[in-house]
């Protein structure tokens, strides 16, 4: 609750009319204003789909690559052998292995940002889904980080690639850069953010899709965002 939050939250909150719904624009605008915390914080983009989760093809679940960038150094590590480990390293992956990086993780390694794998190293990789999982780093062909083309995977990591998928609630929450990006940056990366997300409607969802749309930076309120201006 607001009243529980410390006095900037509350000098930010005062700021933001929470009856009225911006455009994108405004919400930009407002939200790098009010932003009051000590370091460069994420802003992030809240959908709220009419969607049902329990049904498989509802689920929205994918990749794609910011324009600007997340404002934000990749850790990336590629589970490959051969060839393909030469190949992800000379793309610029930090580490490269197979049964040795397995074991590493397995140990409890996971200062990582994204995992890639090539298909033939997901028997190995899979015994980690219990440390991926729950952190959103298992290997999925869905998102590109299952791939023989770790050249592309590791470039586009390390260009601003952010995943996204929907919660049980039909949330999809989604990294849009840094406070300190110019408006029009963080513009731009809503807007690829947004089409994917349009883009992505589920042929088997009737009526309205998007029900709500918020931005907010790290320890900022949320300001509700017209659809429309999307």
């Amino acid at each position: 609750m607001a009243q529980n939050r410390g006095k900037k939250y509350q000098d930010a909150v005062k700021k933001v009319d929470a009856e009225k719904v911006y455009t994108a624009d405004e919400a930009i605008n407002l939200v790098k204003e009010i932003d009051f915390a000590k370091f460069d914080a994420t802003v992030e983009v809240a959908f709220n789909l009419n969607v049902d989760t329990k049904q498989a093809d509802q689920q929205l679940r994918g990749a794609v690559v910011l324009p600007n960038g997340t404002g934000k150094d990749q850790t990336v590590v590629v589970f490959a052998k051969g060839d393909k480990a030469k190949e992800a390293e000379a793309a610029g992956a930090d580490v490269v292995g197979e049964d040795d990086l397995v074991a590493r993780i397995s140990d409890g390694w996971l200062d990582f940002d994204v995992a890639i794998a090539t298909p033939d190293m997901m028997a190995q990789v899979g015994r980690l889904g219990r440390a991926l999982g729950p952190k959103g780093l298992m290997p999925n062909p869905k998102t590109g980080t299952v791939t023989m083309d770790v050249t592309k995977a590791v470039t586009e990591s390390k260009a601003g690639k952010v995943t996204y998928r929907t919660d049980r609630d039909g949330n999809v929450h989604v990294p849009t850069g840094k406070v300190s990006f110019d408006a029009a940056k963080l513009a731009e990366n809503l807007k690829t953010i947004s089409d994917v997300v349009i883009k992505s409607r589920p042929a088997s969802v009737r009526g309205t899709y998007i029900k709500h749309v918020s931005l907010a930076s790290t320890f900022g309120p949320s300001i509700n965002i017209d659809v429309a201006s999307l």
